[in-house]
């Protein structure tokens, strides 16, 4: 016995115990805990209630076996007539629960889930709890978020089954969670089933803990992690905190840990679906009746009673969802500009040359600074090919413009002269078109581009394009070495076996 009890008191839980009360009973009405209570008992040669049978009225008339039924021994187990789909079932890998739900759903089952319980331990045994911690929050504060495999799912286009993705996210005060599926994952995918989830939620929590997978973290860090721009941005759009874990520390989401092996365990093990829609519903469906209702292990309350509860403390949906966009890093040309798209948009002065973050849906592309994320230009998506209207915060041409200009010059008069019309007439548009009249100029000689350009000129139309075209017109194309080569080693060998042929014909 643990505790020495006073004689008063041992002579009170000796009278209890005469009188058929339970340990529980006892306790509750003497202080005396149970296990204390339970030695005192045997010790004097009073019988003690079984532990499954604690709770309940000393009624022997109506003590019968939870698994009794009409016809059937009073030990026997009321599982026994669906052996064959339990074993099946166990075969899939499914679980207790899940085999439970099962029976109940398909053959109207009435027993109770202790009973699936005991029988699938006699069949497979069973193994001890392993311990664990609970991290209590406040209702509204946070909610967790995982990946996990989903269920077969046939392509339509292949017409083979392929396995989905499950996405969970668990509020850590209720235990609520919304399973979503899907067929590929993405950095856009990601923050959507966030959004997904936050609209079945009707609200947003305070923060969201998610290990580091590469759709929300860049560059894992306990202090200071680089999280994907997206991804960032739809949460600050949603004003939520993004709360990597520590790499390797699975426990401190611990609640989506258990929420998405749950429901890879219970319902979707084995399972198989037509379709993504077709897999979604049942899963839908399973969620509203069984993984809702349930009272949970740890806080003993049911799902939905404290969800109840945690709704009203979630902050207000944005009256705007997000506005989505892609992402990437440019380099500014020479002509002051950054592509996206096959389109060209102007960027700061000074900024040639240097790598700039850019941002772009289809109505407009922002640039910003790589280093501050600071906007620098916002323009209007344009067409491809074509340029952004030249800005006048800056009349200086710069330097590097100056000096192609005075390559150009060097290069002939009417070379010279043409690059300052096309400088004068588009700006900095116009320099990669200098960049090609020089190009012109090395592959056909200075010459030659300079007379192009002085015929442009003459007839009117002083441009780039009229300059390579009258080239190409006008001109023999000339072989280099490299293309001569091949031919003049051809031209030998047939020349060769000409020759061996004509003295074979003279000597048979």
């Amino acid at each position: 016995m643990a505790n020495v009890l006073s004689k008063e008191k041992r002579e009170q839980v000796l009278a209890l115990g005469r009188l058929g009360w339970t340990l529980r009973r006892i306790e509750e009405a003497t202080g005396v805990r149970r296990e204390t209570a339970s030695g005192y008992l045997k010790v004097a040669g009073i019988a003690v209630r079984e532990p499954g049978r604690w709770g309940r009225a000393a009624n022997p008339a109506i003590e019968v076996s939870t698994d009794s039924a009409p016809g059937r021994a009073p030990s026997a187990s009321a599982c026994e007539p669906y052996r064959e789909e339990i074993e099946a079932a166990l075969g899939l890998k499914r679980n207790a629960v899940a085999i439970y739900q099962d029976l109940v759903t398909q053959h109207g089952f009435t027993a109770k889930y202790a009973s699936v319980r005991r029988f699938i331990r006699k069949l497979r045994g069973g193994r001890p709890p392993e311990p664990f911690g609970v991290i209590t929050t406040a209702p509204g504060e946070e909610a967790q978020v995982d990946y996990g495999d989903g269920p077969m799912v046939r392509d339509a286009a292949t017409g083979k089954y392929r396995r989905v993705r499950l996405f969970v996210l668990t509020l850590a005060y209720s235990r609520k969670a919304v399973r979503l599926l899907t067929p590929h994952s993405s950095t856009k995918t990601w923050a959507q089933l966030h959004e997904e989830a936050f609209r079945r939620l009707g609200g947003v929590v305070q923060w969201v803990v998610l290990d580091n997978l590469r759709e929300g973290v860049l560059k894992p860090d306990i202090y200071d992690p680089e999280l994907n721009p997206l991804y960032r941005d739809v949460l600050r759009h949603y004003g939520v905190v993004a709360l990597p874990a520590r790499v390797g520390d699975p426990n401190r989401k611990g609640k989506v840990e258990s929420a998405v092996g749950h429901t890879k365990r219970t319902p979707l093990r084995g399972m198989r679906f037509e379709s993504i829609e077709q897999a979604q519903a049942y899963l839908d469906r399973w969620d509203r009746t069984w993984a809702d209702t349930r009272i949970h292990g740890t806080t003993k309350r049911q799902v939905a009673a404290m969800f109840a509860e945690e709704k009203p403390s979630l902050r207000a949906l944005p009256v705007e969802p997000f506005r989505y966009y892609e992402w990437g890093t440019r380099t500014v040309h020479l002509d002051g500009h950054v592509e996206v798209a096959g389109a060209y948009y102007e960027a700061l002065p000074g900024r040639i040359g240097t790598r700039i973050h850019v941002q772009w849906d289809e109505r407009c592309v922002r640039l910003l600074d790589p280093v501050t994320g600071q906007l620098l230009r916002e323009h209007a998506r344009i067409s491809r090919g074509r340029y952004t209207p030249r800005s006048e915060t800056s009349k200086r041409t710069p330097l590097t413009t100056v000096q192609l200009l005075g390559r150009a010059k060097s290069a002939g008069k009417s070379i010279g002269a043409l690059a300052d019309a096309m400088h004068g007439q588009d700006g900095e548009i116009a320099v990669r078109r200098i960049l090609g009249l020089l190009s012109l100029a090395r592959r056909h000689g200075a010459a030659t581009v300079d007379e192009a350009c002085a015929a442009a000129f003459e007839l009117g139309a002083p441009t780039y394009r009229f300059v390579r075209r009258y080239l190409e017109r006008h001109l023999v194309p000339r072989l280099t070495l490299r293309q001569v080569d091949p031919l003049i080693r051809e031209l030998t060998h047939y020349r060769d076996v000409i020759e061996r042929m004509a003295v074979a014909k003279e000597n048979p």
